[in-house]
């Protein structure tokens, strides 16, 4: 491990010329980009609908890409199942949580210990989820449905975290939420790049995703127009023209 807490070396997620499409109708063209595990924070920022779902999907092996190719760990995903790309050590929390609404707030986390590695540490993990969700530890016997909006963001991560991620993929992460909420998550995502999880974060607020970023691109209907660090593009003419 590196002295932040990082992995040593560059290993992590690449997507290499990438052509994706929706039955004949193309969404993304040719597009690249890495996540390396000696980044905290990688994001993929743009407007609704510009794409960053559908790349994301891709990585975790929920869509088929057309051209181009996608490894994970130094792996080809052409062949892999989504839950092999869990096991590699890739989660994916989708905008939409998918929390189990009608299980408690432990049972959910429990559910995101699956992987072989993360079932033998669960209750270390735990301890430490509750340790950063304070909240959560409160709530440990409510029904997630149950859960403010914010509380349920905060256990859709914490489920992600019990399964032990090398990278953790955030989509949207601040959907929904007030603005004081939406600030909180902001100061998770910072939490984790710090305590050695590698976090790709996608997301609408551009100033808050390039202002956590190592390395940010942005995406406009379906192609890469911009790729720098966060604070290069925050200076860029075009993000302070089209979003800030």
């Amino acid at each position: 491990m590196s002295s932040d807490g990082h992995a040593d070396g560059d290993g992590g997620i690449a997507v290499e010329n990438v052509d994706i499409y929706y039955d004949d109708i193309q969404a993304i063209w040719d597009v690249s980009l890495e996540v390396r595990e000696s980044d905290n924070v990688v994001s993929l920022v743009g407007p609704n609908g510009a794409g960053k779902t559908t790349i994301l999907k891709a990585m975790s092996g929920l869509l088929d890409v057309r051209d181009g190719r996608i490894t994970v760990f130094g792996d080809d995903i052409e062949s892999f199942a989504p839950s092999d790309i869990v096991e590699k050590g890739f989660i994916h929390i989708p905008e939409d949580r998918e929390l189990f609404p009608h299980m408690t707030v432990r049972e959910n986390l429990e559910m995101g210990a699956y992987p072989k590695q993360a079932r033998e540490v669960r209750h270390e993990t735990m301890r430490e989820v509750f340790e950063l969700f304070p909240i959560l530890e409160e709530k440990e016997q409510e029904e997630a449905t149950n859960l403010s909006g914010g509380q349920q963001q905060m256990l859709a991560i914490g489920r992600g975290l019990m399964s032990k991620p090398r990278i953790l993929a955030l989509d949207e992460p601040s959907t929904g939420l007030a603005p004081q909420i939406t600030e909180d998550v902001f100061e998770v995502v910072e939490d984790l790049g710090e305590r050695g999880i590698t976090v790709f974060l996608i997301e609408q607020h551009v100033h808050h995703a390039l202002h956590l970023a190592d390395r940010a691109y942005v995406i406009e209907q379906g192609s890469i127009v911009a790729e720098g660090t966060g604070e290069e593009l925050l200076e860029s003419d075009h993000i302070q023209d089209a979003y800030l």
